[in-house]
């Protein structure tokens, strides 16, 4: 068994070299391109109290004044019901982290803390020990600590106030301890599965013939445009050390489709590299529509019991540009294009507009997205 174990381990070391050595240039690591399904974070979340804040806490909120009470009373304290609390150094809050993949009780994660009543900065205050739990209910982990917030706010008498950043939210590093560990199958199966990034069919044959045609036929099998299951060890210790050598494998990562990406709001265009033009005329001009106000003044005649009045005189002036035709031939490139748009000086604005014109003309082999 042990020879065996030094054999498999051998194996994976001379094919994650030759891998390495034949790889080509363009070529990206599979751990770049894919996930491990299963293998993911979760997102946690709760709900707490951050005391020690001088006076930039809550104002009197019913709210806050509950979440106070019932602090008190886990700690044995009841407090009168007509009791009016100043609670203007507390503030609630909302704790939530990322609970990472295999993470083991005793670790610690960061947290992120954020006000969610009208106080006006966390700086220098202490979150109370709040437990964080799951989208299942369960408690994951538990925070506490000093917060660290980077903003600053700062108000004076007559109300003028000056805000640098948010100081309504910070940071605790290492702020919450992990108290249980969220189960997974990642050794209970007789494969493992990749998730690609981009969904991409080439890509996908291109790791599947890559880890085929090292660990031989059949380790590698697609199941669609995304994911690709390969038969690993149950071993843990060799499942890893396979795993390790799988997403270190380079791969050449199938080419993107045709596109070109609007930004409507921004005014940024994207034309990618596989953008083709058929043969097409472009021409784009600019109509300049002027209106002047110029009012005179009427005055009447001496004797002629008439009022002076205000006559109201446009001038209104009409200037085209003269437009600049560009033509392109069979096959122009994305090159083509942009040395076009140069010469005739087109605004992105008016870019946008000859982008949308050429797509419904069916002269772009790609596809045109406004977002």
């Amino acid at each position: 068994m042990r020879n065996r174990n030094i054999l498999f381990s051998l194996f994976c070391l001379i094919a994650t070299v030759c891998a390495l050595v034949i790889a080509p240039a363009q070529a990206a690591r599979i751990k770049d391109l894919a996930s491990v399904q299963g293998v993911r974070s979760n997102q946690l979340i709760g709900y707490g109290l951050v005391a020690g804040l001088t006076g930039t806490g809550e104002n009197n909120n019913r709210f806050s004044e509950q979440t106070f009470r019932s602090m008190l009373n886990n700690f044995g304290i009841k407090l009168p019901e007509n009791m009016t609390l100043n609670i203007s150094d507390v503030a609630p809050v909302v704790v939530h982290a990322e609970l990472p993949p295999f993470a083991k009780p005793g670790q610690t994660i960061d947290v992120t803390v954020s006000a969610i009543g009208d106080a006006e900065s966390l700086r220098g205050g202490s979150l109370l020990q709040t437990m964080l739990r799951g989208v299942d209910g369960n408690v994951y982990a538990i925070a506490q600590g000093s917060l660290v917030v980077g903003g600053l706010g700062v108000g004076g008498a007559d109300g003028s106030r000056v805000m640098v950043n948010t100081p309504t939210v910070g940071r605790i590093a290492n702020g919450a301890t992990v108290e249980r560990e969220i189960p997974t199958d990642f050794n209970l199966t007789d494969s493992i599965t990749f998730n690609l990034n981009q969904a991409d069919f080439t890509t996908a044959k291109n790791v599947v013939d890559t880890i085929n045609n090292i660990y031989g036929m059949g380790t590698a099998v697609a199941q669609d445009a995304v994911s690709i299951r390969v038969s690993a060890p149950r071993d843990p210790s060799r499942r890893v050390e396979f795993l390790s050598a799988l997403e270190n494998l380079d791969v050449t990562e199938g080419e993107d489709a045709a596109k070109i990406v609007v930004n409507s709001r921004t005014g940024t265009i994207v034309v990618g590299a596989n953008v083709r033009l058929k043969p097409v005329a472009v021409t784009h001009g600019g109509l300049t529509v002027t209106v002047n106000e110029n009012p005179t003044v009427s005055q009447p005649a001496p004797f002629s019991q008439g009022q002076t009045a205000v006559v109201p005189n446009s001038n209104i002036t009409v200037q085209q540009d003269q437009g600049r035709m560009f033509k392109l031939d069979t096959g122009a490139t994305l090159d083509d294009l942009v040395r076009a748009i140069n010469e005739v000086g087109l605004a992105p604005g008016d870019l946008m507009s000859v982008l949308e014109a050429l797509d419904q003309a069916g002269a772009i082999e790609g596809r045109l997205v406004v977002i």
